[in-house]
This record gives C-alpha cells, structure tokens and sequence, in this order.
C-alpha cells in the first residue's frame, strides 16, 4: 500500500451521489488522492435541477435541514453561502377530512404534546383519546418499536393516521405502522424510553428545544435550488485535484495481495488504498458479495420506495391558492397525491425568476404502491390537477408539467433497522481500508448523508493511520429530518 502513515493515499469513492461527493470533498482535505466512480451520466443522486416554463426548479429533493450544520456548511465550503435562502413561509397545511386545515404546532414529527389545537384534523373521540395517555401504564418498547404502533398505544390510531403518517410518510414514503422510532425519531425512542406518558416525553423535548433554541431558519434552500449543491461540490472536487468519472460503473470490487483494492470501473481496472462505497443498498451488496458477504446479504434485504414527484407551471393570473408553502394528505383520506408544495411561494427565488409564473409540486408513491406509479406521465398529471382542483379550487390549465421519477429512491427504516446497520458496519470494519456511507444508513436527509460519508472518512484515517483529526461537523446521531 503506497500509504505512510500521514495520509490516506489513493482513495475511490464509488457513487457520487451527495454522499460520494461529501465524501471526496473532505478526503481531499486530508491530502487523498481521489477518484469518484460513477455509473450515471451525471452527479447528484437524488438532488436533480432543472427547469420548467423558463424557471430554475428542484427535480428532486427541494430543502435541507438546517438546524444540523453538515449540509450547509458543506454547501459554504462549495461557494454557495451566499445562495443560500430559507423558505419565504414555513407555514403549512394538513388536507383532512374534505379540508385544507392549519398543521397544528407544538408537536415532534407529528406527536402532539397536548390534544389543544387539533380540533377540526381529530374527531372528538380522537382529542378525548390523547388525554387517556396520562393515565395508562407504561408500553414497554424494547430495542425498538414502530412510531406508529407505539403512538397509537399510547394516544389513539388517529393521531398516527391523521398526523405521524402524513409527515413520516413525506420522509421516507412509508408506513408509520412499519417504520423504526428508534432510527427515524430518535428523540421520540429515548422519550419513550424516559417517560411513562407520551404526552409528557413531547412536552420536555420541545422544553428543551426551546431552551436550546438556535436562531435562523429550520429548513434552508438554495437560490436555484438544492440541485445545484452536487453539482458545486463536484466542482470543488475537480478544482481541488479530483477525478470524476461518469458513465463509469464500479463492477468488481477485490483485495489486492498487497493489502489494497482493485475496483473494475468500465474497460478500467483501478488500484486504491481505500475505497468508500456510496450507492443504493442493492448496487452495494452486488460489490461486496465477493469480500463481505455477511454485509452483502444485510444490504441485499434493505427495501426500497419508489415516488413520483409531478412539477406543474401555471399564469400568475391565473391562480389564486391558499396561504402558505402547501399541504400534506394522510393516506387515510384516500387521495392520490400525498403532498404539494407551492413551490413559487415556498422559495422567494423562484417568484423572483418570473413573477407571472406560478410553480406548484404534487408527489405520488409510498411503499407498497405500485399501481399508481405504473399510470403515465399524463395519467399523474391529470390525477394531481384533480386532487389540486378538490383541495385548493384550482381549475386553471398549466402551461408546462414535468413528471420526475424516483424508483426504488428511498430506504425504508423497518423495526430493527439500527441492528442491520450495525452488522452491515460490523462486516465492513473486517476489511481495513473500506467504508460506506449514504441514506440507506443513517438517515435520509441532505445532512444525515453529508454526516454518514464524513464518518465513512473518519473510519479511513483510523484504518490507514491518518494523523488529522476532523474537528468541524461533527456527525450527529440524529436522524430524521429528510431534505424534502
């Protein structure tokens, strides 16, 4: 290995997605010689820009959380700081029960502290529900419970229904009743951990959020939107001495005799000192069958959501919609659409590019669903003017739609989703010199992929005796907050 003991040699990342390339950025700051592989013909996974009616839209996901420093300060270091812009209303709405309702406040993922507030998105019998909480014994939860079996013991289905699944659903696109609290709420898991009452456990995490209370924006975007994030790190990357190649799948992946790796990329055959997988769980456990098979068979059983995220432009003069940034849809109203943003509300940039032009997003798909994915281009279309025409009374024709498709583009977190990637790690850390990182892991927000590939670099300079220790952005252990 070409390695001294003073940096990390020549490093492969495989997959430049956000992660990947957070991953290369900060490798070339320890003095790595680095090559990022990948099989596409661009960078940025599911951050994608693009265009609609003449204006500058996000394709993908459309914010990052800001109250975890990784992605923005990732995005400062790529020359972005002064693009960077919260949203011009973080106001929202819940569609429920044949309405457009405020989303109530004082609530963690949609667990409310107190049942004041929610009248009119629960029924009588649901607001008399939560109040019981206070009085029940103890639910035991073990290494980890489903948010929505857990909160439905303890407050009543429909709070799950009405609130937990529409907004954890708007993250991972999946079932509450499924999905890991101790993976994706985190601070809910040690809540319930703590307190006997649910109630109470909310009431002291949003005690402490307050005390603790940082200034600026929850949420922050950038001028001309998230997509644009890859494509500066990537920038950087190349500026700073790294290679970046696309259209260039890693195929193989093996140990050398020296103790390093050869990575088959395309016609090319790659020898490195370390190598850092940053793909989807499938297209990681197709590389590490051969090295690590214990890792390759967690990998293989990580289940995937497909989505669908529908761009409609609209006159100005032509839309007249309600307050705030857009609304959420509980499954359990049988709508099509789960979300919708009003993106030219949402994001003062987009109304500043043309102010006559009126830009909305609808997304369809949760895990499970496949009928509705399989309609076309037009069918989504249709289905997300109908749905917009019943919520908001827009009847309006749009001047240009864009339907973007995100098979398999999220990870879903199950019951026990901790335990698999501590074995997948466990595998991993077998073989020094390889580590991974992306959203499959630790959670699967724009930051949460930013912390797992500076951890993925941490690991190397242990493996490879690297002397620098990182001390900005530290990686956090909370999860949540997806970037959509």
């Amino acid at each position: 290995m070409s390695t001294t003991g003073r940096g990390l040699g020549h490093v492969v990342v495989i997959g430049a997605g956000i992660a990947g390339l957070a991953a290369a950025h900060r490798l070339l700051g320890r003095g790595a010689r680095v090559t990022v592989l990948e099989a596409g013909d661009r960078v940025g996974g599911k951050l994608l820009p693009g265009e609609i009616a003449g204006v500058r839209v996000d394709l993908g996901a459309e914010s990052m959380l800001a109250r975890r420093p990784e992605a923005v300060e990732l995005a400062r270091e790529a020359g972005l700081a002064e693009q960077l812009q919260p949203p011009a209303t973080a106001t929202a709405s819940i569609w429920t029960r044949g309405a457009l309702r405020p989303m109530p406040k004082g609530h963690v993922m949609g667990v409310p502290g107190t049942a004041a507030a929610l009248g009119g998105v629960l029924t009588a019998e649901g607001l008399a529900r939560i109040e019981r909480d206070a009085d029940l014994p103890r639910t035991e939860i073990g290494d980890d419970v489903a948010v929505g079996e857990y909160v439905a013991a303890r407050l009543g289905r429909e709070v799950v229904d009405r609130l937990v699944e529409p907004l954890l659903g708007g993250v991972y696109a999946g079932d509450a009743y499924r999905i890991s609290m101790r993976s994706a709420v985190p601070q809910l898991f040690q809540a319930a951990r703590a307190h006997t009452s649910l109630t109470e456990g909310v009431r002291e995490i949003q005690a402490g959020a307050a005390a603790q209370r940082q200034t600026g924006p929850v949420f922050m975007g950038i001028a001309g939107g998230v997509g644009r994030l890859p494509l500066a790190v990537a920038e950087s990357v190349r500026a700073r001495g790294g290679e970046i190649l696309t259209g260039t799948p890693a195929r193989a992946l093996r140990r050398d005799a020296a103790g390093g790796w050869l990575i088959t990329a395309g016609e090319r055959l790659l020898h490195a000192d370390a190598v850092i997988v940053a793909v989807p769980a499938p297209a990681a456990a197709a590389l590490l069958r051969d090295e690590s098979p214990g890792a390759a068979a967690e990998l293989a059983a990580v289940e995937y959501a497909s989505m669908a995220l529908i761009t409609l432009a609209y006159r100005r003069a032509d839309t007249e919609l309600p307050e705030g940034s857009g609304f959420l849809v509980p499954p359990v109203d049988g709508r099509t659409i789960k979300a919708s943003t009003f993106a030219s509300r949402k994001w003062g940039w987009i109304a500043e590019e043309d102010p006559d032009v009126v830009v909305l997003r609808t997304s369809v798909g949760r895990h499970g669903e496949t009928e509705v994915l399989g309609w076309d281009d037009a069918d989504l279309v249709e289905v997300s003017r109908h749905d917009l025409r019943e919520a908001t009374g827009l009847t309006a024709r749009p001047l240009r739609t864009r339907v973007t498709r995100w098979t398999d583009g999220l990870p879903q977190y199950p019951v026990g989703h901790h335990a698999r990637v501590a074995r997948v790690r466990a595998h991993v850390a077998r073989l020094p010199g390889l580590a991974v990182c992306g959203a499959q892991y630790d959670g699967v927000g724009i930051p949460a992929c930013v912390a797992s590939a500076y951890a993925a670099v941490d690991q190397l300079a242990g493996d490879l005796g690297g002397v620098e220790e990182l001390t900005a952005n530290p990686v956090q252990s909370l999860h949540g907050g997806a970037g959509e």
